[in-house]
């Protein structure tokens, strides 16, 4: 890790990532802490994180928000830049962090994320205009509680052009995993905002976001990576709203 360190903080949680991380930590060797919260590691994950000289804390899953609200609470520095582990700040990227921590002009900052899958940028379907708030001054944003598709919360943010380059697991043993557990924190997450499903809905909530991705948002100009993705999307929407009717079931109350 680089000798030069600034006055940053990066958050990541992780859980099996021993594919990613060492990656995703040699791209933020500039800062000057890394917090890894793990939940539960069964391979290296954690491993990888202590040879980095990461703070590393395991603890018990509390769902997307609030693990990730873990891990900037024990941030010290107050400036923090928020991860994945299959995340990675390229060198044009670390410059305008590091600009924006020395001389701010907000205390909140997104980025254009560049999604990648079998080596291609995707720059269409729901993967294409991607936005995100990462980088904030510590107090001045905190993660939604949400169990999935969790954000930064904040009352403004002023835009980094550099990007966040995103390598998702997208084989089908990865897909496959990550579906059972986003679908089952989607499902948990619609029950909470009172949302309801049936066989019909699963199967046309399923369908628009397939046809959303791969026509509405042009995934079809991505190719055959266009056409997974949305199959992908389509997959996991369907799950979730047939494991909220399951969970209807369970509890005692019948989807329409």
């Amino acid at each position: 890790m680089d000798n030069k360190k600034v006055a940053l903080s990066v958050a990541i949680i992780t859980k099996d990532e021993e594919e990613n991380l060492s990656e995703c930590l040699k791209s933020v060797s500039f800062a000057g802490e890394v917090v890894v919260v793990d939940s539960g590691s069964d391979d290296r994950t954690v491993e990888i994180a202590e040879e980095y000289g990461c703070r590393v804390f395991v603890e018990q899953w509390k769902g997307f928000g609030l693990q990730k609200q873990s891990a900037i609470e024990k941030c010290v520095h107050d400036w923090v830049l928020v991860l994945d582990a299959d995340e990675r700040i390229p060198d044009e990227t670390r410059g305008e962090i590091v600009r924006a921590i020395k001389e701010p002009k907000a205390d909140a900052y997104s980025f254009p994320r560049k999604n990648h899958f079998r080596g291609k940028w995707i720059r269409h379907g729901t993967w294409g205009a991607d936005e995100v708030i990462r980088l904030f001054r510590k107090g001045e944003a905190r993660m939604s509680g949400r169990l999935v598709h969790e954000t930064i919360e904040t009352e403004s943010a002023a835009r980094i052009m550099a990007p966040i380059l995103h390598y998702p697991d997208l084989s089908v043993k990865g897909t496959v995993k990550k579906i059972d557990a986003y679908s089952s924190a989607g499902a948990e997450q619609l029950l909470s905002e009172g949302k309801r499903s049936s066989v019909l809905k699963a199967f046309s909530r399923g369908l628009a976001a397939f046809l959303k991705c791969y026509l509405l948002k042009r995934g079809m100009l991505d190719g055959k990576e266009g056409f997974i993705i949305a199959s992908y999307n389509a997959i996991y929407t369907y799950y979730k709203y047939l494991r909220l009717l399951e969970i209807q079931d369970v509890r005692g109350g019948r989807g329409d």
